[in-house]
């Protein structure tokens, strides 16, 4: 047995005292302390998680309900018999628009035709641009002529002898229309009288 010169519970405490413990035990506390503030932060961070999927669970099975729904109420049948309605209807617009533009510009060439022929039949005069004169009764006959056989008939007025007034039937409106053509260009008239025709 080994003897000691001092009591051997002084030596221990000697020793223990040598050993500085206390800076280790704060920072074990410290260590500690930093766990428990990250678990505590874990721990919320999570429950909101937990929150966020439960909420996003419930608008999940809301959207799944409203597609089985609308799946139920679909008639893919009436979906497409519809849509092949609307086709049909479509390109019959369609040609009935491009019939239209083609009759129009069928219609612009004629009106452009006659105005053209008039205003040749004007300036020419009965006898083809000779006026003679003492003739001027036959190329007022002969515009009478032309202008009937578009449907126009002139008014002559009584007292002065001068046609001013132009009475037109549109057949195919169905109505009759009168035109003051007293004072006005021939411009003006040919205007007036091929939209009243």
């Amino acid at each position: 047995m080994v003897l000691f010169d001092e009591d051997p519970v002084i030596l221990i405490k000697a020793t223990t005292d040598q050993f500085k413990g206390q800076p280790d035990r704060d920072s074990i506390s410290r260590i500690s302390s930093s766990l428990s503030q990250l678990q505590n932060a874990r721990q919320l961070r999570l429950n909101d998680h937990h929150a966020t999927i439960k909420q996003l669970s419930r608008r999940l099975n809301n959207l799944h309900s409203q597609i089985g729904f609308e799946e139920e109420r679909h008639d893919a049948g009436k979906h497409a018999s519809e849509m092949l309605r609307m086709d049909t209807e479509k390109f019959r617009i369609a040609k009935g628009v491009s019939d239209a533009e083609v009759e129009t510009e069928r219609l612009g060439s004629d009106l452009a035709s006659l105005r053209s022929q008039l205003d040749v039949l004007e300036k020419e005069g009965v006898e083809g641009g000779r006026r003679v004169g003492g003739e001027a009764e036959d190329e007022i006959v002969l515009k009478l002529s032309v202008y009937r056989s578009l449907g126009i008939d002139v008014s002559q007025d009584a007292s002065t002898g001068d046609f001013n007034r132009a009475v037109i039937r549109n057949t195919s409106k169905g109505d009759v229309t009168v035109i003051d053509v007293e004072g006005k260009s021939r411009s003006s008239q040919a205007d007036q009288f091929w939209a009243s025709m």
